[in-house]
């Protein structure tokens, strides 16, 4: 699978998570927040991440402990988003799905997010 395709799965297993696609980028949603990326050569930087919402520090505090997998992203990581490239590997998926539900717990309605939670527990 490739990762374009593994991060639509992560993502599109949440509830009413949508996709809005633009070219080699995609968007991820719960109700019109935005809670992911896939950024496929962002801006011709020639990379694969993905971007999620962080919880408050958390953003800069994942990159501190390994800057060659993380990084803040251009425009959003001032408002707590948090990015992981994936072109370097080998890197564990478990941990772009918990950075993915992290991110959308932070937006989703009450309702959604419930669900989730029930869901893990």
């Amino acid at each position: 699978m490739t990762p374009r395709a593994q991060v639509k799965k992560i993502c599109l297993a949440l509830p009413e998570a949508t996709e809005e696609r633009s070219g080699r980028h995609a968007a991820f949603l719960v109700r019109n927040k935005k809670f992911a990326y896939y950024l496929d050569d962002h801006h011709g930087d020639g990379r694969l991440a993905v971007t999620t919402r962080a919880a408050p520090g958390q953003n800069t505090a994942l990159v501190a402990s390994d800057p060659g997998r993380f990084f803040i992203p251009s425009y959003i990581g001032s408002r707590g988003w948090v990015g992981l490239y994936l072109d370097v590997g080998p890197f564990d998926w478990d941990e772009v799905d918990d950075l993915v539900v992290d991110s959308y717990l932070l937006v989703a309605p009450k309702r959604l997010a419930a669900l989730v939670d029930a869901g893990s527990s």
